[in-house]
């Protein structure tokens, strides 16, 4: 039988507190997820200036495990995933034949023979089921892990001096894409220095049941320097103002890595085939002979606020299209990320705007990011 009722959203283990803080729900890739506890803007600014709390359960957690776990993964993803030590992390990506872009992911090496896949919520089912079809005939095993972990993130300047009044483990040698096994507040996790606010910050897999107590561990400790839990929302304007991709967004099967500025990312060095490698060598080769659309940022000079899908105009001509676009706390202006002909993609081109429904607002072209932390 079929049946056309709604499929009930998923739901964290931190869904009842969050609803206890008054946070706005949102379905999220089927996650009944924290939109904003109050105003995303101070949420957004105390993660730039302080600290913020964030609840990442939703994302995709994929154990690969076994002798050939790494040459899997090496076929797998476009990366080389078998040159990551163990306690280091990877950004990545995984692609299908033709070179289109299936997700973009971290992947944590946990120890000498088992990796942590962490794939986009959106994600998360489409590239599990790549991983267990590309495993044939590989001695590992790809795992379904998104029930075995929570994972909250604290992000912004305060962050390392909170966590380090819960826990003992080295954060002071722990570098930017890495993670260890600790304990913090005395709930067992992996402590991992990634993020995607543009600050520094921390990523903690926990088992879902610690995830409450944890969440209540590091308010409290946060409570001094101003550490506010923060919601979805003001996560995409932070990732907006520090220019990194969103699938869906600057990311899709349509674009090959190249087509995305991201060609860094496929190590073509390395040795044996992986999915989507001819693809890839000829989306290079096109790339260096006709450049794709480069995706830059773009700043308003107005009040109006471009969305993903309006496109960029230059002398009444389409040239480009917004990905992304949201006003910007930090810089106080409406900001966009856009994919626009490389012939208008230089920081001051003229004469570039956005065609707000019908109306032509001009757009200042600039360098991505909008946003750099000081170190």
């Amino acid at each position: 039988m079929s049946s056309n009722a709604p499929v009930e959203p998923r739901h964290t283990a931190l869904d009842s507190l969050h609803r206890s803080l008054g946070a706005t729900m949102t379905d999220f890739a089927g996650w009944d997820m924290p939109l904003r506890y109050g105003s995303e803007r101070d949420e957004h600014l105390a993660v730039r200036t302080n600290a913020g709390l964030f609840d990442l359960s939703h994302m995709g957690e994929i154990t690969v495990t076994g002798p050939q776990a790494a040459t899997l993964l090496d076929f797998a993803l476009v990366g080389n995933i078998g040159g990551v030590k163990p306690g280091r992390a990877r950004y990545t990506m995984i692609c299908r034949a033709d070179g289109g872009i299936l997700d973009d992911l971290i992947v944590y090496r946990l120890a000498e023979t088992t990796y942590m896949v962490v794939a986009n919520a959106s994600n998360a089912q489409v590239v599990l089921d790549a991983l267990v079809e590309r495993s044939a005939g590989f001695d590992a095993e790809v795992r379904d892990d998104r029930d075995a972990y929570a994972l909250l993130a604290v992000q912004g300047p305060e962050s390392p001096g909170i966590l380090k009044s819960l826990t003992d483990a080295d954060l002071d040698g722990l570098k930017y894409y890495a993670g260890l096994p600790g304990t913090v507040a005395g709930v067992p996790a992996l402590i991992a220095r990634t993020g995607y606010t543009g600050e520094d910050g921390f990523e903690l897999f926990v088992a879902p049941a610690d995830a409450e107590k944890l969440w209540r561990a590091l308010t409290d400790a946060g409570a001094p320097v101003g550490l506010v839990p923060c919601g979805l929302s003001c996560r995409d304007t932070l990732r907006l103002e520090a220019g990194m991709p969103l699938y869906g967004h600057e990311l899709s099967t349509a674009l090959t890595p190249f087509d995305a500025g991201l060609g860094r990312v496929v190590k073509f060095e390395k040795e044996g085939d992986f999915v989507g490698r001819e693809a890839l060598a000829e989306a290079a080769a096109r790339a260096e002979s006709q450049p794709p659309r480069v995706l830059v940022g773009l700043i308003a000079e107005g009040r109006r606020v471009p969305r993903a899908g309006y496109p960029v105009v230059a002398d009444g001509e389409v040239v480009g299209e917004v990905t992304s676009g949201a006003p910007s706390p930090t810089l106080g202006k409406p900001i966009a990320m856009a994919y626009v002909d490389a012939a208008h993609s230089a920081p001051g081109t003229p004469g570039v705007g956005v065609d707000i429904r019908g109306s032509h607002e001009p757009y200042e072209v600039v360098a991505l990011p909008f946003y750099k932390r000081q170190k």
